[in-house]
């Protein structure tokens, strides 16, 4: 079914590695092992080359494959990196981009989905550090299949046992039923701010990072789907797998959305595009006392859409009062299939907490959680209303 990579790490937990093969190879899928030099002092790569018939991998700088460079060529073919048992030494390095053997460097050169299950002592789970590399890996994409509380192998009992089996193995078939659900599925998503120039070095913009518009490009792709990202300017880096379109103003996001929505199966409108513009002045404006500045509203990009066939239109209202009304105003006034409303107290920030509100009336109210989470919620949504609508990829 499916190429699954399984990295295994130097913990006393490492010999439920094997059982985890197993069960995944009973599902179908061929799995193939890499390991740290550490992992071998628990479990031998002979016990995992036996079980999977395949190549265990493990040195950096072993035989070359035909045609490309090793670990390039592994995380090519992998649909999904499963490492299991993960220690807090695996989970820093993945966090801070260290590539420094075999199992690392996969890990930095994958564009597939990553499952992380930790495995350690109590005090290592609760460091500050390790909580700190794990929200940075969930803000990647990566999941995380938490570890269970229990008596631990240095004896005392808490926090770090690595999960069962079959609840790994159930995230497992949870992230690649996920990858493919999109497959097929066209998608632009917008995200950022926009700018509107006053004068050579001024202009006008808002306060968003564009965290919320790249997590859903992010996630989106890991679904399976198209993505087009357009986006206005950020300190973000483009999601791996996007095709990223930059624009700066309003004007030049409108004619991008109208470019590529004919062509799209969903459009989300996450980026915060600007309100209001101003006439540049194409010299730089003099310090003076006062200055008053004209301002002229930037076209609503939502409501001048193109007519429709069958797409799957999503937009976000950022409210500082009565968020659930303003909200179902714009849903109904834009004619969209899903709204996203949320408080300003967003913008910048790591979190969020939405309102999801649907055409035919559905309310979501989500907790705070990571934009990644959210992300996943909302094409949840999406996801669903594609498969009831558009049906087959065109």
């Amino acid at each position: 079914m499916a190429n699954v990579l399984l990295g295994v790490t130097g913990c006393i937990a490492a010999y439920k590695a094997a059982l985890i093969l197993r069960e995944l190879q009973e599902m179908g899928h061929d799995v193939q092992v890499v390991m740290t030099r550490h992992a071998a002092e628990f479990v031998g790569p002979i016990t995992f080359e036996a079980l999977s018939g395949r190549k265990v991998w493990m040195e950096m700088f072993g035989h070359a494959t035909e045609g490309g460079i090793e670990h390039i060529e592994v995380a090519r073919r992998s649909d999904l990196f499963l490492v299991a048992p993960a220690t807090a030494n695996v989970l820093a390095k993945f966090a801070a981009g260290v590539a420094d053997d075999f199992l690392s460097t996969v890990q930095l050169s994958a564009t597939c989905p990553i499952i992380v299950a930790p495995a350690m002592n109590v005090e290592m789970w609760r460091h500050p550090a390790t909580q700190e590399n794990l929200e940075k890996l969930k803000q990647r994409g990566v999941h995380i299949v938490y570890p269970e509380s229990g008596y631990l192998a240095c004896g005392v009992t808490g926090e770090g046992r690595l999960a069962e089996v079959n609840a790994i193995v159930e995230a497992v078939r949870s992230v690649l039923d996920r990858s493919t659900e999109l497959a097929g599925r066209r998608f632009v998503v917008t995200a950022g701010p926009t700018c509107e120039e006053i004068d050579p070095v001024r202009f006008l913009t808002n306060r968003s990072s564009g965290k919320m518009g790249y997590a859903l490009a992010r996630r989106a792709v890991s679904r399976g789907a198209s993505v087009i990202l357009i986006s206005g300017p950020t300190r973000l880096e483009p999601p791996a797998g996007v095709e990223f379109v930059p624009v700066r103003t309003a004007r030049e996001m409108q004619q991008q959305v109208y470019r590529h929505f004919p062509d799209a199966d969903v459009l989300i409108m996450a980026a915060a595009v600007g309100d209001y513009a101003v006439d540049a002045n194409p010299q730089k404006i003099k310090r003076q006392e006062t200055l008053t500045l004209s301002l002229k509203m930037t076209e609503d990009i939502l409501a001048g859409l193109p007519p429709r066939d069958r797409q799957i239109v999503v937009g976000f209202a950022v409210e500082s009062e009565n968020m659930a009304e303003n909200a179902v105003a714009k849903l109904r006034h834009k004619h969209l299939d899903l709204m996203v409303a949320n408080d300003v107290a967003a913008f910048a920030s790591d979190f969020n907490r939405v309102l999801l509100l649907s055409r035919d009336g559905n309310r979501t109210e989500l907790d705070l959680m990571l934009k990644t989470e959210v992300a996943e919620r909302i094409l949840d949504e999406v996801a669903a209303l594609v498969q009831a609508r558009v049906g087959a990829p065109r």
